[in-house]
């Protein structure tokens, strides 16, 4: 027989949403209720007759709680195998009465980790009898049903109502599988919190957990399923952004939105306004202004034709002023650290539009993990926390920038992090005028920025190329000086460029013979 009936349930849980409801009905069904400490206490103020964990197990909770739930009454309660004459001989031997419902979920480690909690807070935070009930019950699914969330309360009164008080297999197997995914999830991010603070960058073993966030449609392609996970964090980005209106967020808008507000996040709102336009997760256009609606119109001249379809991420709340200018072209995304009434009404009035507020800005320099995923096993590095603010340039040409080349050449390198490598970024006064990115040839990046930046001149009326005059970044350093020709011919005056080549002499001499500037970062920004 698949289908078991519940007669007795432990439950433990931090978070009680639904908790008096959900055991009420189980009393309604002849359940006996066990249960633990606080979880114990709100169920006896609702009237509800309870036995204590440990009235069930002879033993007080002792140790500030952390022994209460680990003994051979409560794991036998769980683990012992319905009908197998052993077992049943064993708990009649030792007083065991079987447990048929778990409803536990766990200290909430993640939420402590997210305010950033002390060390000795974050320890406290970790639970032990709660995994390890879990992880019990969820082994023997073939009798006993675990569930981790109040999400699923229902299911479980669901298929109570509809079997005489029991659950089928289907559903214990679905609460099982959901159980060992929640314990995974919980100890990976203890496993790399307390890897961080041990200071070991390549532990031995490494665990990735998140929390669905939400299904979605499909994945880059129709073809492709995908979902969204979200991980303990406190940076704040698209993960941790509330949905104010428009439509269901896909894969490519999800994944845009991030980069678009983690490159926005290197413009500090305090000093300038600054607007990100992306498309297919590399910038189109990007600008500072003393408002944010300048900053848009800057950033859109860059590459309008682009910018249809893009993502917006601005560094301020959003204005009315902003919103107006921004609808007026199609646009998937708007991602702000909030909005105004105003705003929102305006935006609102596209109703697939997309407004993402976020409560701040993510901080470039930030630690944290970036993974990416490979054939039979996944790469893992540190995020790229480097800015250009913190770098000491070294001038490396005879020629030493302007105050006005030098700003614009860290604006230019703070852009470039954030495109696709090979990237090369013009910039001028603050705003891009020509990006190149994801090409195998950074000479092709240098002419295809140079050219997108002709096409833009041509659409607004102007006589000559937007690059002439500005300043171009390169990722990384020019293995050849043909990369600084194709900038040169541009109209570039100065570059700032990781170095390093071994033909850095050469680069540096055809920067000379130019008459341009040219800086060192030495740090490079891949992007792949």
């Amino acid at each position: 027989m698949t289908e078991r009936p519940i007669s007795r349930a432990l439950i433990s849980v931090s978070d009680k949403t639904g908790l008096i409801d959900f055991a009420r009905a189980l009393v309604s069904r002849g359940v006996a209720l066990v249960s633990t400490g606080g979880t114990a206490k709100a169920l006896g103020e609702a009237g509800l007759d309870v036995v204590d964990v440990s009235g069930l197990t002879g033993f007080p909770e002792m140790m500030d709680g952390r022994v209460k739930t680990l003994h051979p009454k409560v794991h036998g309660g769980l683990l012992a195998i319905r009908g197998d004459a052993g077992h049943e001989a064993s708990m009649a031997e030792h007083g065991i009465k079987p447990i048929d419902l778990l409803v536990v979920n766990l200290y909430p480690f993640e939420a402590a980790l997210a305010r950033a909690a002390d060390y000795d807070d974050m320890v406290e935070n970790i639970d032990v009898g709660g995994p390890a009930m879990i992880r019990g019950a969820a082994k023997n699914h073939a009798h006993v049903a675990v569930v981790v969330e109040p999400a699923d309360y229902a299911a479980v009164l669901d298929e109570m109502a509809a079997n005489d008080g029991a659950t089928t297999l289907a559903l214990r197997k679905r609460l099982a599988a959901k159980a060992f995914s929640r314990t995974a999830a919980y100890d990976a991010a203890i496993g790399t919190w307390l890897s961080g603070e041990a200071g070991d960058e390549t532990p031995a073993f490494r665990a990735l957990g998140g929390t669905l966030a939400q299904g979605l449609r499909y994945g880059e392609n129709p073809h492709q399923q995908a979902a969204f996970y979200r991980t303990p964090a406190v940076r704040p980005g698209v993960a941790t952004a509330i949905q104010l209106q428009g439509k269901e967020l896909s894969y490519n808008n999800i994944n845009d939105t991030d980069a678009a507000f983690e490159l926005v996040g290197e413009f500090d709102a305090a000093r300038t306004a600054a607007c990100v336009i992306v498309k297919h997760a590399n910038p189109c256009g990007v600008a500072e202004g003393a408002s944010l609606s300048e900053a848009y119109e800057r950033a859109l001249a860059c590459d309008p034709v682009s910018a249809f379809g893009g993502i917006v991420a601005l560094n301020r709340i959003l204005d009315a002023d902003a919103a107006r200018r921004i609808v007026e072209i199609f646009t998937e995304v708007i991602v702000a650290p909030d909005a105004d009434d105003e705003a929102r009404a305006i935006v609102a009035a596209k109703k697939n539009l997309r407004l993402l507020v976020t409560g701040g800005l993510p901080d470039p320099r930030a630690a944290g993990l970036a993974f990416k995923t490979v054939a039979g096993g996944f790469l893992v590095q540190n995020r790229d926390a480097g800015v250009v603010d913190d770098l000491e340039l070294k001038v490396v040409t005879k020629r030493t920038p302007t105050e006005t080349e030098l700003a614009d050449l860290r604006f230019a390198f703070r852009v470039a992090k954030h495109v696709k490598s090979n990237a090369i970024v013009y910039a001028k006064a603050g705003a891009t005028v020509g990006v190149g990115a994801g090409q195998m040839s950074r000479v092709d990046s240098a002419r295809i920025a140079a050219q997108k930046a002709l096409d833009a001149g041509k659409a607004s009326g102007s006589t000559e190329p937007l690059t002439r005059g500005s300043v171009v970044a390169s990722d990384a350093f020019f293995p050849f000086a043909d990369g600084l020709d194709a900038a040169i011919e541009a109209g570039a005056t100065a570059v700032i460029q990781p170095g390093g080549s071994m033909r850095d002499a050469e680069v540096i001499a055809r920067a000379d013979e130019a008459g341009l500037a040219m800086v060192f970062t030495g740090m490079r920004h891949f992007r792949h």
